[in-house]
C-alpha cells in the first residue's frame, strides 16, 4: 500500500504518509526561494498545481509571497470566471438521521432539535416561496435515513420540484447534496435529472474522520471516500467535494482535498465541478469552543486563493455560514457560487419569521436575495441565475475543455446577463433593478464573439418584452 492517485482505494489515493510527507516537505522549504519562484511561475500558467507544492505556498509567511499568492489568485478567478457570481439556495427536505456526527446537531442522539421531514406539498410550498425569491437553482439537503428518507423520497422530491412552474418562476438545476450511496443508486440520481451531486468529506484524516463519526453507516471512511468514484461510474458527470474546516488541522484538510481532485482528474479524466469551503460554525448543540482546529480569517483566505491556484477549474462555493465581510473577501480570491437568502432549517422558507429549530447551523449573512443581489453589483459582480450549460449537456469533461479553452465566455457571460435580466424584470426591487440595468448594458459589450453578443442584445430586448428562458 502507498499513494496511488489512480487507485480506487480511499487509503491510496488520500494516502496519509503522502499528506504528512507534503506537509513537512512544506515545513522544509517555506523560506526556500528557489522552490517558491519555481511554484509561482508554474502557478501563472493558470494550469494549476500538485497538492504539495499548494503545501509549500500555505506554510509560506514571506509577506511580499503572500500577496503574490493573493494577487495570482484574483487574476487566475477572473480570467476563468470573470465577474461572475452564480447564485443558489439549500433546500432542507428533512433532518432525520441515523448518523452520531458529533459536530452536526442532526446527529441521532440530539434531542433537542425539532425533527421534521417536508411533505411533498409542503415541498411545494417552499419551491414556491423559493421562485417567488427569483431562484433558479437550489441544493437539496437531507441527513441519513434509510426510513424517513430513502432514495425514493428524494426521488419523488427532485420530480416534485422540477414541475412546480409559479407566474415565471422555475427551479431549472437542483444539485444534490445526500449521504454516499451506490452505484445504482446514483445512476437514479442521474436519470432523476440532477445537477451535481455534492458530498463533503468532512476530514481526509482516517484517525479523526472514525472519531467525529463513532456510530451510524456515515462512520465508514472508505465507503464515504469513494462515493464520488462510485457516482462518476453511475454516469453523474459533475460533483462536488468540500470538508469542513476546523475539525482537523487545516495544512492536512488542504493537501487531503488538493490529493482527491487530483485523484478524480487522474481517473475520470474531470476533476471535481465544484469545491465547498465551509468552516466549523456553532448550531443547537453544537459549540466551536468543542474544535481546536478552528480555522482564522487570514489563514482561511489563504486557503481559498491556494485552492484557486491549485484547480482554476474548478467552481468554489461560499455559504451562509460565512459573514458579509468574509464573502466579500474571498469573491475576490476564488468563490464563483454564492447562496443568498438561505435558510437552513426544514421548511424555513415559508416562514415569515425564522425559525432555527430545526437548522442545521447559524446563519451569518442573513440578507435577502434581492439585497445580496444589489450589494454583488454594487461591488461589480454580476450576479448569475443560469443553468444552460447543464441544460444544454455541457457538463463534466465537455464543460471543462470549453472553460480550459476560454471559450465559455461566449456562453456564459451573456447567459448570466439575460438571467439577471429576467431577475430584474420579475423579482427585484426598484432599486436593484436601476443598478442591474446600468450593470447590463456595461457588461453585454464584453462578450468577445460579435455574433453572439449581438444575438444576446437581441434576447435581452425580448426579455424586456416578457418573453423568458433564452440561453446559449
Amino acid at each position: 500500500m502507498g499513494y496511488n492517485p489512480k487507485s480506487m482505494r480511499a487509503e491510496e489515493f488520500i494516502d496519509d504518509a503522502e499528506i504528512l510527507e507534503s506537509i513537512e516537505y512544506a515545513k522544509k522549504n517555506k523560506d526556500n526561494m528557489e522552490v517558491i519562484n519555481a511554484i509561482l511561475e508554474k502557478a501563472k500558467l493558470a494550469k494549476g498545481i500538485s497538492h504539495k507544492e499548494a503545501a509549500v505556498l500555505l506554510e509560506c509567511d514571506i509577506p511580499e509571497v503572500n500577496e503574490q499568492v493573493r494577487k495570482l489568485a484574483m487574476e487566475i478567478k477572473e480570467k476563468f470566471y470573470g465577474r461572475r457570481i452564480v447564485m443558489f439556495a439549500p433546500l432542507y427536505l428533512s433532518n432525520y438521521c441515523v448518523n452520531g456526527c458529533t459536530y452536526c446537531p442532526y446527529h441521532h442522539k440530539n434531542k433537542h432539535i425539532v425533527r421534521k421531514k417536508l411533505t411533498q406539498e409542503e415541498i411545494r410550498q417552499e419551491v414556491i416561496a423559493l421562485q417567488d425569491m427569483g431562484h433558479k437553482r437550489l441544493a437539496i439537503e437531507s441527513g441519513e435515513d434509510p426510513v424517513n428518507n430513502p432514495l425514493e423520497y428524494i426521488l419523488e422530491s427532485i420530480d416534485t420540484i422540477y414541475s412546480i412552474k409559479h407566474k415565471n418562476g422555475a427551479i431549472r438545476r437542483v444539485n444534490v447534496n445526500i449521504a454516499a450511496t451506490t452505484v445504482e443508486n446514483y445512476t437514479r440520481l442521474k436519470n432523476a435529472g440532477i445537477g451535481t451531486y455534492i458530498l463533503f468529506q468532512e476530514t481526509y484524516n482516517k484517525k479523526s474522520y472514525e472519531e467525529l463519526h463513532p456510530t451510524g453507516p456515515k462512520h465508514d471512511y472508505a465507503y464515504h471516500t469513494e462515493a464520488m468514484d462510485r457516482a462518476m461510474e453511475g454516469g453523474i458527470d459533475d460533483v462536488g467535494i468540500g470538508v469542513l474546516f476546523g475539525l482537523e488541522g487545516y495544512r492536512y484538510e488542504l493537501v487531503g482535498i488538493l490529493m482527491h481532485a487530483e485523484h478524480l482528474e487522474a481517473v475520470h479524466g474531470v476533476g471535481p465541478h465544484t469545491i465547498s469551503v465551509p468552516r466549523v460554525c456553532p448550531a443547537d448543540d453544537i459549540d466551536t469552543a468543542d474544535f481546536s482546529n478552528a480555522v482564522p480569517d487570514e489563514i482561511f483566505e489563504k486557503i481559498v486563493s491556494i485552492i484557486r491556484i491549485a484547480v482554476p477549474y474548478t467552481g468554489m462555493i461560499i455559504s451562509t455560514r460565512e459573514s458579509q465581510k468574509t464573502r466579500e473577501k474571498v469573491l475576490k480570491l476564488g468563490v464563483s457560487q454564492i447562496s443568498g437568502g438561505s435558510r437552513t432549517s426544514v421548511g424555513g422558507y415559508v416562514e415569515p419569521v425564522r425559525d432555527d429549530s430545526s437548522a442545521q447551523f447559524d446563519v451569518s449573512d442573513t440578507r435577502t436575495l434581492d439585497e445580496v443581489v444589489k450589494w454583488l453589483m454594487e461591488l461589480g459582480y454580476v450576479p448569475s441565475f443560469c443553468t444552460a450549460c447543464y441544460r444544454e449537456g455541457r457538463t463534466g469533461d465537455r464543460f471543462m475543455s470549453l472553460l480550459k479553452s476560454g471559450q465559455i465566455v461566449n456562453c456564459c457571460q451573456p447567459n448570466a446577463l439575460m438571467t439577471l435580466k429576467e431577475y430584474l424584470e420579475d423579482y427585484a426591487s426598484e432599486e436593484t433593478k436601476k443598478i442591474g440595468e446600468a450593470l447590463i448594458a456595461k457588461e453585454i459589450l464584453t462578450v468577445p464573439n460579435e455574433k453572439v453578443r449581438a444575438k444576446a442584445m437581441e434576447y435581452l430586448r425580448e426579455l424586456g418584452d416578457g418573453k423568458r428562458d433564452f440561453r446559449f
